[in-house]
């Protein structure tokens, strides 16, 4: 899969709403009804992120659920990718780039948003063929203000910005013209997922579906 491919599909991912929940799961057993009730809010583009040693079967759980697309977040090595895409996960993310991570996703044909904290990091992944990119770690690398000034020199770059992004500074990232959505963990806090309240994540992802942009 080319790098210009790549970026057509991650754009559509992103388009599907304003929010991708980023899910840190530490037991797979909840993983099948937390993306339902993701989905049911709103919010049907899920990744999960490699930091926890159930993070491959959650993915294989969340492959399953009617109407959600999951991928795998934090890949950092070509066995991330491979072992991301025989879980079924169905694009990829990762915190930044490496020839050898780009290139096997390239050959892995999965979907990457890769990331980039700076212009010259923007630059180099453009160069490559990916015009949709995650900005990472937006709030510490210069938050909404930082991604403002990136799109006058870099218009044809979108970006996923994820880090530090939560529902009170999302609208401040949804307005700008190159951002295609935002990453965010607060659609699923920890404790609610532990408890299984559901009914409590349905709404906090109707709320984030809702977000103009």
């Amino acid at each position: 899969m080319t790098p210009h491919a790549a970026s057509e599909i991650t754009e559509a991912l992103c388009r599907k709403a304003p929010v991708i929940p980023v899910l840190v799961i530490e037991d797979a057993a909840l993983a099948r009804p937390l993306a339902e009730a993701l989905v049911a809010g709103g919010l049907p583009v899920l990744e999960v992120t490699l930091r926890t040693p159930a993070a491959l079967d959650a993915i294989r759980e969340m492959a399953g659920v009617e109407g959600g697309v999951v991928g795998a977040g934090t890949l950092l090595t070509p066995a991330d990718v491979e072992a991301a895409t025989a879980a079924g996960a169905r694009f990829g993310v990762s915190p930044g780039s490496t020839p050898a991570l780009l290139d096997a996703a390239r050959a892995g044909d999965l979907p990457l948003l890769p990331g980039a904290a700076t212009a010259s990091e923007a630059m180099a992944l453009l160069e490559k063929g990916y015009s949709v990119q995650k900005f990472f770690p937006a709030e510490t690398a210069g938050g909404a203000a930082a991604l403002k000034a990136l799109a006058s020199p870099l218009p044809q770059i979108r970006f996923c910005p994820t880090g530090g992004v939560s529902l009170a500074n999302a609208a401040s990232y949804l307005s700008l013209p190159n951002v295609l959505c935002v990453g965010g963990s607060w659609v699923a806090p920890k404790e609610k997922v532990a408890a299984g309240d559901w009914d409590a994540i349905v709404a906090l992802a109707r709320e984030a579906a809702a977000l103009p942009r």
